[in-house]
């Protein structure tokens, strides 16, 4: 799973059947402090995320396909959680 923020959605004029009730969100990976990290990943949005929100990003495809209960849509990132609060203990 992958920590990131939310910082857009993606409209799409076609999309598959099976993903007509899905948004796309942009989402940017960042480290424990916030601060942007690696590149801007696509994620299936399954938990009602929106923009300027920390989620939790799974990218792999089995995953994706066991969250969504379907192994027939080509969907290979997701985001499965949105973040409440973070601790980090050292």
């Amino acid at each position: 799973m992958t920590l990131c923020k939310v910082t857009g959605t993606i409209v799409a004029t076609q999309k598959k059947e099976q993903l007509r009730d899905k948004k796309i969100l942009l989402c940017q990976p960042i480290s424990l402090d916030g601060k942007a990290i690696g590149r801007d990943v696509l994620a299936l949005d399954s938990v009602d995320a929106g923009v300027g929100d920390t989620v939790l990003v799974v990218q792999e495809g089995a995953a994706a396909a066991q969250i969504l209960k379907r192994t027939d849509v080509p969907v290979h990132s997701i985001v499965v959680a949105v973040v409440d609060g973070l601790d980090v203990v050292e």
